[in-house]
Formats: C-alpha cells, sequence, structure tokens
C-alpha cells in the first residue's frame, strides 16, 4: 500500500507545487487506486507516476473549494479515453453531483464508463472486501470532511519451514492455504489452513483530512491511525490567520497527530507564500511537537506500514 502526494499546495498552483490531489495505491497486483480530491492539474501529475487512470476506481472528495475539484472533469474524460469501462465511485459533499453532471453536460463530455456519485453524510460510507471507510465532518468554511480507511485483517505468513517438514511442495498448495482453504495431501492428509499460516495481521489505518481548523472530529477520526495526512497551511506566527480562514497550523497539526496517537504525520496544503525551503521549516516546527512528521513531497512515493 502506498502514499502518492499528486499536489500538496493550497488555493492554486506555484512553480514547485500542483493544487491537492492524493493517491493511495490498495493492491500491488492488481494496480487499482484510490483518490483523495482531485485540484486542476491532478491528471498531468499521474502522468508522472506509475498510476494508469483507467484503474482508478473510488474518489472521495473532502470539500467542493476549487483548489480540490477543479481537475475533476478532465480527469473523468481522460479516463474514458483511456478505455476505462468499470463504474467510477465518487464521494463527497452535497453539492457534488450538480458539479459533476453540469460540468460534463455543458462541455457535451460523453464518459464511457457509468458514474456512481454518493452524496455522503457523516459514518461508514464503503465496506468492501478490502477496506472500511468512515467520514466525519471537520471545521471549515465550508462542509469539509475527513476520512478514515481501515484495512481488513489479513492472513498471516505461511510458515515455510512447517509445510516442507510436513512433507508439503512449494506450488499451488501453498496459494490455496494462504487463501484460507485447506489443502488434502496424495497420502490423505489434511493440511488445515489455520496451522500452515501465522497470526492474522491487523489491517493498516490511513486517515485523511479536509481542510480544518483544528476540531474534536480530526482526533476520532485520526485515533490509533497507522498513518494520518493533515494540512499545514500556515506556521505558527499566522495562528490567528488560519483560524479566519478555517485551516490549521503545521503545529496544530502536530498537537492532532500526538493526541491521536498516530504513527505517522504527513503534512500538505501549504500556504503558496512558503517556499519549498520555507517548508522545511514548517517541518520542524511539528516535529517539535510530533517526531515523526514529514512535509509530503509530491510524486514521491510512501510505503504506509503499520506503526
Amino acid at each position: 500500500m502506498e502514499l502518492w502526494f499528486l499536489g500538496t499546495n493550497a488555493g492554486m498552483p506555484i512553480r514547485d507545487r500542483n493544487v491537492t490531489s492524493i493517491a493511495l495505491k490498495i493492491c500491488e497486483n492488481s494496480g487499482s487506486f484510490w483518490m483523495v480530491d482531485c485540484g486542476e492539474g491532478t491528471q498531468h501529475q499521474l502522468l508522472k507516476t506509475s498510476l494508469k487512470l483507467n484503474r482508478l476506481n473510488k474518489l472521495f472528495i473532502t470539500h467542493l473549494h476549487g483548489d480540490h475539484v477543479f481537475g475533476l472533469p478532465g480527469l473523468l474524460s481522460s479516463r474514458s479515453s483511456l478505455g476505462g469501462t468499470e463504474c467510477l465511485d465518487i464521494y463527497g459533499p452535497t453539492g457534488l453531483r450538480e458539479l459533476i453532471e453540469m460540468s460534463l453536460q455543458i462541455t457535451e463530455t460523453h464518459l464511457g464508463f457509468s458514474l456512481n456519485i454518493v452524496e455522503i453524510e457523516e459514518g461508514i460510507i464503503v465496506e468492501d472486501d478490502d477496506m472500511t471507510v468512515k467520514a466525519a465532518k471537520l471545521d471549515h468554511r465550508i462542509d469539509s470532511y475527513g476520512y478514515r480507511m481501515v484495512e481488513r485483517e489479513r492472513a498471516g505468513a505461511l510458515n515455510a519451514q512447517w509445510l516442507a517438514d510436513e512433507g508439503v511442495p512449494p506450488g499451488p498448495s501453498y496459494g490455496l492455504l494462504k487463501a484460507g482453504k485447506d489443502v488434502t495431501l496424495d497420502d490423505g492428509r489434511v493440511i488445515r489452513s489455520e496451522d500452515a499460516l501465522g497470526k492474522p495481521l491487523p489491517g493498516r489505518i490511513i486517515t485523511i483530512l479536509g481542510d480544518t481548523r483544528p476540531c474534536t472530529n480530526a482526533v476520532k477520526l485520526s485515533e490509533g491511525a497507522d498513518v494520518l495526512v493533515h494540512e499545514a497551511t500556515f506556521a505558527h506566527d499566522l495562528t490567528d490567520k488560519a483560524n479566519e480562514y478555517g485551516h490549521s497550523t503545521a503545529l496544530q497539526a502536530a498537537q492532532i497527530a500526538h493526541a491521536a496517537g498516530v504513527g505517522r504525520l504527513f503534512i500538505t496544503h501549504f500556504s503558496s507564500r512558503y517556499k519549498q525551503e520555507d517548508v522545511l521549516k514548517l517541518e520542524v516546527e511539528a516535529r517539535s511537537v510530533f517526531s515523526d512528521t514529514e512535509a509530503a513531497i509530491e510524486l514521491e512515493p510512501y510505503s504506509i506500514l503499520h506503526k
């Protein structure tokens, strides 16, 4: 599982940073991925990664400010042009359906796939074989949501030495056991999957928050997460400005991470006033409260590990 930051700037793109979008690569083998937010230029950023747009199957929008949604029409059109045929699920606040349908209608854009647009409320919004996703409102100038993504418990590692001792040769049997199925050997013995596997691996937890002031739901969504992605629009000396515009400082993001007991914090959504060297100062500011903080770097894959 990997995180790709396709944009880390707030408000508008600048020379070194694009506006907000984050890709979450779910499975290495399938190539499928999810996305959170879709600022202008997102599809251009995708072209610089190993991710394939026609493998995007879920898209989550935190809120409807332009720097988080202006890339939607172009991205949907390109997904169709690239041969994407599977239904795309899009989740977000009230108004998302009108935004998408009106954009496609006025531009006479015809998609080769269906859209499942879900205007969300707080609570669990996705439950599938891989993940459960919970949404909750944050504290911004308009409705803004955060998403807590919890991976399903996974099967433990195969005990290869035990299998060898039991005379089970490597091959298809290993795959069946890994999938939770018992195997009958040629001599009639039954090898149980539960005996061949180690302890189940707990699912990883990824929390990605939209624009927000510090708030209770930011902590609740982040509790015990392996990874938290939190905006850090301003430095601590601009706390009043951050509050006025419904944003957080790097220090406040770190305080949320500390209160929630997360494993790793990525700060993003930096004001255009900050050059790249200034962003490193925001990282240092956050680390004074939460040491395992990184200022997100665009187009660099980050592996998601258990804390």
